[in-house]
């Protein structure tokens, strides 16, 4: 099969105006729609990786990460999976995953607040050539793939990721795509279509290779930290979001997968779990997901500091009616200004006698020599159906230059087209199973030893299985097919899309 060359060439020569006029018109805004299939036959597992463990502490790099990840929030032109979630380090987890027949490795971030699969293509020219990771960076060429296949401008899922037929692109025409992060980086390419590996979960901590056909995009232009300055630099990234485009949404829809999946990040060890399927222990109570919203956001109800409810009306927590977005590629913890303010206020009049600071202008910090959870609240989030997360004092301060800071931060300092967002990243999200139930559209948690493991069911055969936390070392050679698909859970610095 001949690649159209032709995108590749446009994006080069016209890509000023590629860049703005088609910005509008590549992003996904379709719903998610439900899984009729009635057979599910499988559950996979995903092995994590921390990034930048050893990287220097920096307040500065913290808040300038969160602030680019509101903007792509935002923008709404892509979402994670988690960390370490400590708010004093710069972390991101990865994985692989095989693509192609014969399979290739390939590392990508996994992303639950971003739809789209994408990963460098064999023409791009401004893609990263090495990793400050200690891995080898790989390159989709659909040529080399005996399954992969170009996507053309009449396939339904081009017509529906664009709401139609996009003007100037023929039948002849492979699919194009353009991304465009907050920060301004983008990733720009053509839909090609082609085979992905999986660990199907088979018995207790023991998988087979699986695998599903899913559309994803072939980078063949990237900018920004996308391109070749990105140092910690990965091979693409594999969107877990709500969309039909997403990759759960495409296993699923086939039959392959039912659409549900948990994580757990390790906020102690790194690594953790990430699975798809249903999660049958620990039981975990849920809250329903809020409609016709692109992220994973919920209905907050009220916090309370100890066995003390702040003073909040509701209004506070409805607000623009977004919500409250679940983010683990966000580091730290954002709340409107009218909550945040309360909370602060509480949490330091704990201690009275305390001398407090504000350094980078954000966060209040102060010296303490004590135990954290014996002379500071619990802070304790209500939801919807009576689900609650409790934010420990060790969770919620962090250690800086022999002081202790507040990962709490107030959002109504934000531009406004984030003021007053609600936004609970890494910092509550670490240590605690959150399970993803689309089916029912529902999300829920529960406080859990990510380090441990959990148990699968398949609905179809109704067998129940142990799922182990993992954690992928550095510098690893070619994995054993049993890992071809360990997916990338995001921490800090992840740099994600939303469709």
């Amino acid at each position: 099969m001949a690649v159209n060359r032709a995108w590749a060439t446009m994006l080069d020569s016209v890509a000023p105006v590629f860049f703005s006029f088609f910005s509008l018109l590549f992003l996904v805004t379709t719903e998610t729609a439900g899984v009729s299939s009635s057979v599910y036959n499988s559950s996979g597992f995903f092995s994590l990786k921390y990034r930048f463990s050893d990287q220097e502490r920096s307040l500065n790099v913290l808040k300038a990460h969160d602030t680019q990840r509101q903007l792509q929030i935002l923008a709404g032109v892509d979402l994670p999976l988690g960390g370490i979630g400590r708010p004093d380090t710069v972390g991101l987890y990865y994985a692989r995953i095989g693509i192609g027949t014969p399979s290739k490795d390939y590392y990508v971030q996994v992303d639950t607040g971003s739809d789209l699969m994408w990963v460098n293509c064999i023409q791009c020219r401004e893609c990263p050539r090495r990793s400050s990771l200690g891995i080898d960076l790989t390159f989709y060429d659909v040529e080399d793939s005996n399954s992969g296949k170009l996507v053309p401008c009449d396939n339904q899922f081009c017509l529906e990721i664009n709401e139609g037929p996009l003007s100037g692109c023929t039948t002849n025409m492979s699919c194009p795509y353009l991304e465009i992060y907050g920060d301004g980086s983008s990733t720009a390419g053509y839909f090609v279509q082609d085979i992905v590996q999986y660990a199907r979960v088979s018995g207790d901590l023991q998988t087979t290779t699986a695998n599903g056909s899913v559309i994803f995009g072939c980078g063949a232009r990237q900018s920004g930290d996308l391109g070749s300055s990105s140092g910690a630099a990965l091979d693409g990234i594999l969107g877990f979001g709500k969309a039909n485009s997403s990759i759960i949404s495409q296993l699923a829809s086939s039959g392959s997968v039912k659409k549900m999946f948990a994580h757990c990040l390790d906020g102690t060890n790194g690594g953790g779990i990430f699975a798809i399927g249903h999660v049958v222990q620990p039981k975990v109570n849920t809250t329903p997901l809020i409609v016709n919203q692109p992220h994973y956001s919920v209905n907050m109800t009220a916090v309370q500091v100890g066995i003390e409810f702040l003073n909040l009306s509701r209004d506070v927590f409805e607000g623009d009616r977004r919500g409250t977005i679940l983010d683990s590629g966000t580091t730290l913890a954002y709340l409107p200004e009218i909550i945040y303010d309360t909370l602060i206020s509480k949490i330091i009049s704990w201690q009275p006698e305390l001398k407090v600071f504000t350094v980078h202008d954000d966060y209040t910090c102060f010296q303490y020599s004590q135990s954290l959870d014996n002379g500071f609240p619990n802070i304790t989030l209500h939801f919807e159906n009576s689900l609650t997360l409790k934010v420990y004092p060790h969770d919620y301060l962090f250690s800086y230059e022999g002081l202790w800071c507040v990962g709490w931060q107030n959002s109504g300092l934000q531009p406004s087209d984030r003021r007053n967002l609600t936004l609970l990243g890494d910092l509550v999200l670490s240590n605690k199973l959150v399970v993803y139930d689309l089916e029912n559209q529902v999300i829920g948690w529960t406080e859990y030893n990510c380090s441990s493991s959990i148990k699968l069911q398949d609905d179809h055969s109704g067998t129940v299985h142990l799922v182990g936390s993992h954690y992928i070392s550095s510098g690893c050679s070619r994995l054993n097919p049993v890992w071809l698909f360990a997916l990338i859970l995001l921490s800090m610095l992840v740099l994600t899309l939303e469709l």
